[in-house]
């Protein structure tokens, strides 16, 4: 591990075990903080709140979206919410640099990452290619498959959108195939099989979002945090079943976040964030994080020395 991210490791010890509870903490509510800005990859959520699920199951939740300067993870480790979602990798890392968290919900059982190259170019013939990777982290796996597959991409950093690429400062770009796999479409990128790499198609199908709490919090509320759960499944179980509906109440949350999007784009990613719920193999939306793809996963970090030890499933899970 090297000092930036034993550095990291110590920051984020540090603020579990120092910073002061705040109210938020301190009454019944649970404060869930998605990882991203209001839209369709969070109307489970949405829905829950929306439709009573949550008063129903007698837990208290107020929906709090990150900010530039307040990321959900840094949200969780200052006890500003109680409860996060984390692609599987993230939680990984973060295990591994010291912060226990316990998985209390599973909602996607695929993988979402993608890489779209321009000019029709075939991302794995692309050695030493310009590759656009998020500032905030979510790229583990496609740093793998750089090292692995010999490519010795250069990833640069972006913010939020598909602006670098589409201006041709870059070769190939990641994106997640529920948002800014749609970006480009609507941007008029032409997506092919032949320039879009799909990781779940070669060997990394490895599950993203979950819903993460510290282990800390979590042993002290287990009743509180399993009925959490339990009303966000049944707001994703509702929203399957009437994804019409579902839309509408998320666009009422992304007006009133004052998201730049459209009602298009995000009938488009609730499309697809729900195919990637059900599983490859059962054919169901099973809601559990699936032990050999933690293994698969924590190995492949591991392997690629971003992780120093492998995390298990164990680790992970609700005891």
């Amino acid at each position: 591990m090297d000092t930036k991210r034993r550095m990291l490791t110590v920051i984020l010890t540090l603020c579990f075990s120092m910073v002061p509870f705040t109210m938020a903490a301190q009454d019944e509510t649970i404060v869930f903080t998605p990882q991203w800005t209001a839209q369709a990859q969070f109307a489970g959520y949405y829905v829950a709140e929306a439709k009573g699920f949550y008063r129903e199951a007698g837990v208290k939740v107020r929906i709090e979206h990150p900010t530039p300067t307040q990321p959900a993870m840094a949200r969780l480790q200052q006890n500003r919410c109680q409860a996060t979602t984390l692609q599987l990798c993230q939680a990984l890392e973060i295990v591994d640099g010291g912060v226990p968290l316990v998985n209390i919900l599973q909602t996607s059982m695929n993988n979402a990452m993608v890489i779209v190259s321009a000019r029709n170019e075939d991302p794995l013939k692309q050695k030493g290619a310009r590759v656009g990777i998020w500032s905030v982290g979510f790229g583990q796996l496609a740093i793998c498959m750089s090292i692995m597959d010999h490519l010795n991409y250069e990833f640069v950093r972006f913010a939020q959108n598909v602006n670098l690429f589409v201006a041709g400062a870059l070769d190939a770009t990641l994106a997640m195939s529920y948002n800014e796999y749609y970006q480009l479409v609507q941007a008029g990128i032409t997506v092919t099989d032949k320039n879009v790499y799909r990781f779940c198609d070669h060997g990394y199908n490895v599950q993203e979002d979950g819903v993460y709490m510290a282990r800390s919090y979590y042993e002290k509320h287990r009743d509180k945090a399993m009925r959490f759960a339990q009303a966000s499944k049944k707001g994703w179980e509702y929203v399957a079943k009437h994804p019409d509906e579902a839309l509408d109440i998320v666009m009422k949350y992304v007006d009133r976040e004052k998201i730049g999007t459209n009602r298009v784009m995000q009938q488009l990613m609730l499309k697809e964030v729900l195919r990637l719920q059900v599983d490859r193999e059962s054919k169901k939306r099973e809601f559990r994080l699936r032990p050999d793809m933690v293994k698969r996963a924590s190995h492949l970090m591991v392997q690629n020395r971003m992780l120093d030890r492998e995390v298990t499933y164990q680790e992970l899970i609700a005891k």
